[in-house]
């Protein structure tokens, strides 16, 4: 057993691992792999020690901006004497920042991704061209003049006083009667509205509200996760019923825009007949039935006759005469209204019932108006060129329905709800998204390595 257990590395041992003798085990042959080939790189090699080391470069890269082992030492740390002297002389002059800015300062170097498109950027162009402008011919704008001037004279602010000095004046925070008041008195209204001393009354229709319909409203008992039987097939025959009206106004407009039937198309008869209409006509007809015959005469309601026919210029007699009819028609008026207003003096008692009923009616009609505002108070109103369109109903199918909270899938947008609700409160008016359009089409042009592979 010595003997055995003495033998040189090189042979197998006849005992196995538990003890016993057994069949010899034949040793494990190592795989011979070829490396010369790319497929046996990643597979068959250990690139973890290089994976972490680079994760921790980009690590270092985000968080201080760069490898802790590049930078210097007065980066990474500064002298804390506790004593603000010693510590801007250890320090050269830096102050200590505070950590709140330390940690909102973003130290990383790699640059924010840019994702906005240069033809979404309303006004690139112009904007670029006036910059360049700018640069060529030395162009200031107002900004940055109004900015210059404003630095080189800095506006002198006073120190205010300290308000713990106990020596200082007390005075009622709520009385009438204010020192700070002082100063503004003898005053005119117009002069304190216009240098900022006193508010402006602000009128009261600023402090309407432009629609009373809630911020947030609340849907149907339908909408539930879980809603009762009653309550979903409600909301499932509102939403059909939206459904019937949008097909009926599509059906509405194929019959506008559909051709007629085969019996109303027009033929070459129908055309012809309707293009010679009022050419062809009777020698019957031919004399006009408007036509007064020469030498006819007229006699108006007064007795008056007048020759229709003759051009002659009237007489003084004739003229004479119409004038005293037309003072007579005008006494006759006369006395008629005369007559009306005395016999109203008899019919007091019915003009009054007649005064009531109007009242009655002109109340009825005001109560009616107020009552159509209060209606449409709670409607979108017209505000732009497009009209305000109730959002599609968030249904769920009975099949669809889970009954559980977790299991629910959502419908719709909170962000597209709460825009529309700020159209239907008249806050924005409706919109729809900006289509951006290219001024030129885009050309596409075949290249010679292309053409060679397709042919």
């Amino acid at each position: 057993m010595a003997a055995i257990s003495q033998q040189p590395p090189g042979f197998v041992s006849l005992r196995s691992e538990s003890g016993s003798l057994g069949p010899a085990v034949p040793p494990h042959r190592r795989r011979r792999l070829n490396k010369n080939k790319k497929k046996n790189w990643t597979k068959h090699s250990d690139v973890k020690e290089v994976e972490e080391f680079l994760e921790d470069v980009r690590l270092q890269e985000r968080t201080v901006g760069g490898l802790v082992s590049e930078k210097t030492d007065d980066s990474l740390y500064f002298v804390d004497t506790g004593n603000e002297k010693k510590d801007l002389i250890h320090n050269k002059g830096k102050l200590k920042p505070l950590w709140v800015d330390l940690v909102l300062q973003s130290d990383s170097k790699v640059a924010p991704p840019k994702d906005i498109l240069a033809h979404q950027i309303p006004n690139s162009r112009k904007l670029r061209k006036k910059a360049d402008q700018e640069k060529r011919f030395g162009i200031v704008r107002r900004k940055e003049r109004l900015l210059f001037a404003r630095l080189k004279k800095p506006a002198v602010i006073a120190k205010p006083s300290a308000n713990n000095d106990p020596t200082r004046g007390f005075y009622d925070l709520w009385s009438n009667t204010s020192p700070l008041d002082k100063e503004l008195e003898g005053k005119e209204e117009w002069f304190l509205e216009q240098t900022k001393r006193k508010r402006q009354k602000r009128p009261e229709k600023l402090n309407q509200r432009p629609s009373q319909v809630s911020a947030i409203e609340v849907i149907a008992p339908g909408g539930s996760y879980n809603p009762t039987f009653e309550a979903h097939q409600a909301l499932l025959l509102t939403a059909h019923e939206v459904e019937v009206k949008k097909l009926r106004a599509e059906e509405k407009i194929d019959r506008q825009l559909s051709l007629p039937s085969s019996t109303e198309l027009a033929t070459k008869e129908t055309v012809l007949e309707e293009l010679c209409q009022g050419l062809l006509e009777d020698s019957e007809g031919e004399e006009h039935e408007g036509t007064v015959p020469a030498g006819d005469h007229t006699e108006t309601g007064d007795g008056h006759v007048w020759n229709a026919a003759s051009s002659e210029k009237k007489t003084e007699r004739d003229r004479k005469k119409e004038k005293q009819l037309k003072i007579q028609d005008q006494k006759l008026k006369q006395l008629k209204q005369a007559q009306e207003r005395q016999q109203q003096l008899f019919r007091l008692r019915s003009i009054k019932g007649e005064v009531r009923q109007l009242e009655v009616e002109l109340a009825k009609r005001k109560a009616g108006r107020a009552e159509k505002r209060r209606a449409e108070a709670s409607k979108p109103r017209r505000l732009g060129r497009l009209k305000y369109e109730d959002p599609d109903l968030e249904v769920k199918l009975s099949d669809e329905l889970v009954g559980s909270l977790r299991a629910l899938k959502p419908e719709g947008s909170i962000l597209g709800d709460r825009f529309k609700s700020l159209q239907k409160r008249n806050l924005i008016e409706p919109r729809l998204r900006a289509k951006f359009k290219r001024k030129y089409k885009l050309k596409y042009v075949e290249k010679r390595a292309f053409r060679e592979v397709t042919l």
